[in-house]
């Protein structure tokens, strides 16, 4: 029997947890349905009982399973991306070799898990063209480390494929709210990383999530006002 997938995800715009698990499903070619939640919405049900009703977590994003009569969920980024990854093995969402694919998941991890300066002066804003602010210095220390890494990472697969760790992978997945970031406030970076940042953009997922951002800033806009958009 096929399973039938349910995505829920949070304002495009701004979810940066949902648009990971979002680049690696539909990386898989399977098909699915989509639930948005706005988020930072005070009406009535609350943000957080809409999502209650997908998950007790709370959180999105949130994958829905329905398989054999059963409906199974999975929440949390990374954890949705790794069940995916075995779900679907033909995706080859990780790396063949057993040391690069350990590398890879190194990296996933450290996005899961680090970076918290950089996410707080650097918040996704996916569809507009920022100024960058003043960051502290331990931002500025993230956004140094995440262009060593890149760097690095490219440096020694990026010839098999130009991502990260060659062929596209879970951590582009995991990266790729980053290299929106970094182009929103026009965060400088060398000419290896600019390219990895274009092939990202280039990605037909990522354009879909990109002008649906575009449609949720323009709909919250009063009549006649203009921002500057992303391209």
């Amino acid at each position: 029997m096929t399973a039938h997938y349910t995505l829920v995800v949070g304002t495009k715009n701004w979810s940066t947890w949902s648009l990971r698990p979002y680049l690696a499903l539909r990386a898989t070619g399977a098909p699915f349905e989509e639930v948005k939640i706005k988020l930072r919405q005070d009406s009535h049900p609350s943000t957080k009982e809409q999502i209650l009703k997908h998950s007790p977590a709370g959180w999105v994003p949130i994958l829905k399973i329905a398989e054999d009569g059963r409906e199974h969920i999975v929440w949390d980024s990374l954890a949705i991306c790794e069940t995916l990854a075995e779900r679907h093995p033909e995706a080859k969402l990780w790396p063949d070799d057993a040391f690069r694919r350990a590398e890879a998941r190194s990296y996933s991890a450290e996005m899961h898990s680090g970076f918290g300066p950089m996410r707080v002066y650097l918040s996704m804003d996916m569809a507009r063209s920022l100024p960058m602010p003043d960051i502290s210095d331990d931002a500025k220390a993230n956004i140094a480390r995440v262009i060593e890494a890149w760097t690095s990472a490219l440096e020694r697969f990026g010839h098999d494929g130009g991502f990260l760790f060659g062929r596209y992978s879970i951590a582009d997945c995991m990266y790729a709210p980053v290299c929106s970031r970094f182009r929103t406030y026009g965060v400088e970076v060398p000419p290896i990383v600019e390219g990895y940042i274009e092939r990202i953009f280039a990605l037909p997922a990522m354009q879909d999530w990109l002008k649906e951002s575009q449609a949720e800033v323009a709909e919250g806009l009063p009549d006649g006002a203009k921002v500057a958009l992303k391209k």
